[in-house]
């Protein structure tokens, strides 16, 4: 075998060959490690499904250093192996986390504990067989790039190699950072700003009956879904998981966003389990939703800031909410700590989390419709009066994820020229002086 390798491993089209597979490989590494960096939240969380399906929620508060530790580590591999650097160790590094993702993913495809691995966030969702086979095939191509790679010079020399780690790592950090303080730079999320919130259906079935049931919820367990009422919700504890809701009345009852995606209407419940999305998001008032998913983790120190929050929006002519998957028992009990005047609402979890990141996050909401989504910690200056339109609008996300992208080509084309550009000016030279000596053995013409 390793005859036939070094008869191969210098002919054109392995070369070609190995360039490609460099690109495919390290390609998928690459995305694979944004979309996790760009959403360290949603990782948590993917990584505390895991941990709980495996019987491990004590290990819960490791997840967020986790998260952040396997985005960089998959993009920093993924662009060694792009680039061509640590030819040699970078596959093996990439050997050891397709050895140990392998039988994750089997043991997924064949258990279904966790419906969706992440394996690239919100980005792209996979099924677990998909995942297997994908992961299948970077291992075929990590061992193939480990018999010919050494065949082709990597784009960077190896005195310059750690800086396109080091610059990949600040890159894939920033991202994280925004991601985790202020709201992922790109929301692959089905509620970016410009999502109504409600749909006309909702709206126009707002004068139901009490008591009727408004939405059909669906649960998945063991691989098959079911439909329940709102009296009749399952256990999430005992292995169910949250899938998607419509109405019951109207189940195509889509909203349409302006980006042109679509996304079902949210359910907003009281502490009767009534729906009162029509009440808190249907009217023309301004809204302020403060997004706690974990209430008891909250904490006091909020409270201050969060009543400062609700006391501008007073003064602004617009409502307050707050929306939870919290027991009755824990509202009350943040109700007494932080002595909150604005209402408290159940949501449920997964579907809180999609809306906005953060523990609390804030949305803005007029009509219906999203017009920007913070942290509550990015927020600053909520003193009265305030704008709240333009509270949270100053987060250009799209601008900042141009101008990282853009620094870290600069750099990383920098490096490129300092590297290499001797061996392009020596081309140049060699090439000229070819083409003087070959001028200057051509007979000259001579006179008649």
């Amino acid at each position: 075998m390793k005859a036939i390798i070094n008869a191969v491993k210098y002919e054109r089209w392995c070369q070609v060959m190995t360039v490609l597979m460099r690109l495919v490989v390290g390609g998928v590494f690459v995305f694979s490690g944004f979309s996790k960096g760009v959403d360290p939240w949603g990782t948590c969380y993917k990584i505390t499904d895991y941990l709980t399906a495996m019987g491990l929620p004590e290990w819960s508060g490791t997840a967020l250093l986790a998260a952040v530790a396997l985005a960089a580590l998959e993009f920093m591999l993924g662009m060694a192996i792009v680039t061509g650097s640590y030819r040699r160790s970078s596959l093996w590094v990439a050997l050891a986390v397709m050895l140990v993702m392998i039988p994750v993913t089997l043991w997924l495809a064949v258990t279904d504990a966790v419906p969706d691995c992440g394996c690239f966030g919100d980005a792209l969702h996979l099924s677990n067989w998909a995942t297997l086979g994908k992961n299948v095939l970077l291992l075929l191509g990590i061992i193939y790039l480990m018999a010919f790679n050494t065949s082709v010079r990597g784009l960077y020399g190896p005195a310059v190699q750690w800086i396109v780690m080091a610059l990949s790592f600040a890159f894939v950090m920033t991202v994280a950072y925004y991601g985790y303080f202020t709201q992922p730079l790109i929301d692959y999320r089905p509620y970016p700003v410009g999502t109504r919130l409600v749909s006309d259906e909702v709206l126009a079935d707002s004068g139901a009956e009490d008591g009727e049931d408004e939405f059909v919820f669906i649960y998945s367990k063991d691989g098959e879904e079911h439909e329940f009422t709102i009296d009749s919700l399952p256990d999430e504890e005992a292995g169910w998981e949250y899938v998607t809701r419509y109405h019951a009345r109207r189940p195509q009852g889509k909203v349409v966003m302006r980006t042109g995606q679509q996304a079902s209407s949210i359910a907003i419940l009281d502490e009767d389990g009534a729906d009162v999305t029509a009440d808190v998001l249907g009217s023309s008032r301004r809204t302020v939703l403060l997004l706690m998913p974990d209430l008891p983790r909250v904490g006091v120190v909020n409270s201050f800031a969060l009543n400062e929050l609700n006391d501008a929006a007073i003064v602004g002519d617009a409502q307050v909410v707050a929306l939870t998957p919290a027991s009755q028992e824990e509202i009350a009990h943040w109700q007494d700590l932080s002595m909150a005047s604005y209402p408290i609402y159940n949501m449920d979890d997964s579907e809180l989390k999609m809306i906005a990141r953060g523990n609390p996050a804030v949305v803005y909401v007029q009509d219906g419709v999203i017009l920007w989504k913070r942290t509550l910690s990015s927020l600053s200056n909520v003193e009265q009066p305030v704008e709240l339109a333009s509270l949270g609008d100053d987060y250009d996300a799209d601008g900042i994820m141009t101008r990282l992208m853009t620094a870290l080509l600069t750099a990383l084309l920098a490096v490129l020229v300092v590297n290499r550009g001797h061996l392009l000016v020596r081309y140049l030279l060699i090439k000229r002086k070819k083409a003087h000596n070959q001028n200057s053995q051509q007979p000259k013409n001579q006179p008649q």
